[in-house]
């Protein structure tokens, strides 16, 4: 049996930097290149260890265990036991996950990878066969986009719809500060970005649009709009048209706000889309008043700034 140091060791890496990249995408944790490298080469150190005389303790079910803290520390670091816990134990779920997923995939292309002591292992009787490197190439990229895929639409399947927020709009030094409900119904995105787009009442952003702006509105096309604003129009440049198709209308376009950020207040979190627009809605969103907003289910997957007491 030819075993290639550096062909285990690059496989380990790999899967160590998978494993990391779906655990920080589960737990929407924001994480830097840089500390994802290093817990990978923590990670893939393991491979270095079993070939000297720390074989036995790195093969242990506590040599393991310490490796995954100092795994889980270097790449999301320590706040609280409760955080550090809530990383250590989705690194873990992953890994089973993984692993399960490859010991699948290599049953069924029957290669010449093996595991042997938890680590992935490449056997070859020379460089390599097709289907030993074919696995090697596109088992992992393929098996961790199937994962983060199925566990994206399970997390939106779980997800609270028609849930009341708060939601907090900033442009240019202006805050604005709306109720909003989270409608699962709400797929309206700007088809160039991938945008979403959250549908705001327009005379609530009175005071970053002005009166003049909303009552043009009122009396113009959404493309009228756009022709007729004049360059020295403050917010010309954060104007976008998107297309839309409402239920027995057809095509219109809905006159939207780049913002500079967008906070949502949420029962448990405070979190902070990654991007959106602000659709301008003329017409009452509620009858009652209850909201003035809704908000565009993606953007409850952005940044979770800090947990609501």
């Amino acid at each position: 049996m030819v075993i290639y140091l550096d062909v285990i060791w690059l496989l380990n890496f790999c899967f160590d930097l998978l494993l990391l990249l779906l655990t920080a995408f589960i737990l929407k944790r924001q994480v830097k290149k840089r500390r994802y490298m290093l817990g990978a080469l923590i990670g893939s150190s393991i491979v270095l260890l079993l070939f000297t005389p720390f074989a036995m303790f790195v093969s242990h079910p506590l040599g393991k265990l310490l490796f995954s803290v100092l795994i889980v520390l270097a790449t999301f670091g320590f706040q609280r036991f409760r955080f550090f816990f809530q990383n250590l134990f989705a690194f873990y779920f992953v890994t089973f996950l993984m692993g399960g997923g490859m010991i699948g995939v290599h049953s069924f292309l029957q290669t010449n990878t093996v595991i042997q002591d938890g680590l992935l292992i490449s056997q070859n009787d020379g460089f390599g066969d097709p289907i030993s490197w074919l696995f090697v190439l596109t088992g992992f990229p393929a098996i961790w986009l199937f994962s983060k895929k199925r566990l994206g639409e399970v997390g939106a399947k779980k997800r609270q719809f028609d849930e009341q927020v708060l939601a907090e709009i900033h442009i240019q030094g202006e805050t604005i500060r709306l109720k909003g409900l989270v409608d699962s119904g709400n797929q309206l995105y700007d088809p160039m970005t991938k945008t979403p787009v959250m549908i705001v009442q327009a005379d609530q952003l009175m005071a970053i649009c002005g009166e003049p702006f909303i009552e043009l509105m009122k009396q113009s096309h959404p493309v009228e709009v756009m022709q007729k604003l004049d360059d020295q129009f403050p917010l010309l440049d954060r104007l976008r048209l998107v297309p839309y198709r409402a239920v027995g209308h057809d095509h219109g376009f809905l006159l939207c706000l780049k913002p500079d950020t967008v906070i949502i207040y949420s029962k448990t979190h405070m979190i902070q889309p990654a991007k959106c627009f602000v659709g301008m809605s003329l017409s009452g969103l509620s009858a009652d008043q209850e909201f003035q907003s809704i908000i565009h289910p993606d953007m409850l997957d952005g940044k979770i700034i800090q947990g609501v007491s």
